[in-house]
């Protein structure tokens, strides 16, 4: 394991960088920008098919004189991109204080500042908050703007998820069962001990189930599967409905054999992740049956044909 990506070079050619490059980091860095790429083409392409709408945008014309023009919404992906990272990431540290409490309050401010403690759904549930938000003043569709983020959301956190595994931050599984294991099944894919995890835990010798590799190819193949879908004919947030649902049905199958901090609902014990993710399922059958109707033929209000310059906010 290479918890920060930097030690590479420390073995690969001697020397060490000057300044350290963490794994989780950098995964998640490249997962952001993989995502923003691909969700950038799906909204202009969705433009030009009339899915969505223009924005009005400022721009700096011939003469250097800025001025207000309408454009693509995939201009918007950079503030999009910002709110994403920035809210995510209070709204994943605020969900994994939620759910470490007697920690927090031993050591609150340690809990704050520190670099790891990072909850997924948090960050999606803040960031997806923030993201609304800013889309609807921009007059832009809600759902088709899901839409087109619905393949890019599932693209980043697979991505992600092989940084928690070259990290080894705790994202592991339950202790393997060895006799288990299939002959055609190679022992790193079934079984890993983390030897160098940033944690510096001490894991069974016989390995723990690798959890973020398979969430890596879950989300993967999910993926694709959002891909292959994007140009369905259905109502704006059907894509995204089934996201919440892959998501969620995804998330609450790992949560089997994950470790995972537990507590008791309604005398049941679950985790934080299992509840969410089953709502996120829920969610999204509602939002299925909702959106599976063909949508009208003709192309949404333009920007440019507006009276006020805006166009609907839709839903």
């Amino acid at each position: 394991m290479y918890p920060r990506l930097s030690d590479i070079f420390q073995d690969l050619f001697g020397f060490s960088l000057p300044f350290p490059i963490y794994s989780f980091g950098a995964m998640v860095a490249v997962g952001v920008i993989a995502g923003m790429w691909v969700a950038q083409r799906e909204l202009d392409r969705m433009h030009e098919a009339g899915r969505i709408g223009s924005v009005r945008v400022k721009r700096r014309g011939e003469k250097g004189r800025s001025g207000m023009q309408t454009a693509s919404p995939s201009a918007l992906m950079g503030t999009v991109t910002v709110l994403a990272v920035v809210c995510g990431v209070a709204g994943a540290k605020v969900f994994h204080i939620l759910e470490n409490l007697e920690t927090f309050f031993a050591d609150p401010v340690g809990m704050i500042f520190s670099t790891g403690g990072l909850t997924f759904y948090g960050g999606l549930i803040a960031a997806g908050v923030a993201i609304t938000a800013y889309v609807r003043k921009q007059g832009v569709s809600r759902a088709a703007f899901a839409d087109a983020l619905a393949p890019s959301l599932m693209l980043a956190y697979g991505v992600g998820r092989i940084g928690c595994h070259l990290a080894g931050d705790g994202d592991w599984g339950i202790p393997a069962d060895l006799l288990a294991k299939p002959g055609w099944i190679p022992l790193w894919l079934w079984a890993e001990t983390y030897p160098n995890n940033i944690l510096g835990a001490q894991l069974p010798e016989s390995g723990v189930y690798p959890t973020s590799i398979y969430e890596f190819l879950m989300a993967t193949a999910l993926f694709g599967a959002l891909w292959a879908l994007r140009k369905h004919p259905y109502r704006s947030g059907w894509l995204f409905s089934w996201y919440l649902v892959f998501n969620g049905a995804e998330r609450f199958l790992i949560e089997q054999i994950r470790v995972n901090n537990t507590f008791d609902l309604l005398g049941v014990t679950v985790t934080q992740a299992e509840v969410i993710s089953l709502c996120a399922v829920l969610l999204g059958l509602g939002g299925l049956a909702y959106a599976w109707r063909r949508r009208p033929e003709e192309a949404p209000p333009d920007l440019a044909s507006a009276p006020d310059g805006r166009a609907p906010s839709g839903s």
